[in-house]
């Protein structure tokens, strides 16, 4: 399964250390890190083909969307 053309969500937080974290909803286990934004895509990029690798054969679920709840 080729990623390009393909599009994927990365879902990024900030660790207690002050690194990037990136995960692809999309793709279990699929999620890396950096120091800058920019390390953490050139990372995420390289991971989604991994992922995609290993999975070949899968059917990747429709990422929807994320919603905030205010409580």
């Amino acid at each position: 399964m080729s990623a390009i053309g393909r599009e994927f969500y990365v879902i990024i937080e900030r660790d207690e250390d002050g690194y990037y974290v990136g995960e692809v909803p999309q793709l279990r286990g699929c999620y890396s890190q950096g120091r800058t934004l920019d390390e953490l895509m050139a990372n995420i990029r390289e991971v989604i083909e991994l992922c995609l690798e290993e999975g070949s054969e899968e059917t990747l679920p429709e990422f929807v969307g994320l919603q905030k709840v205010t409580l």
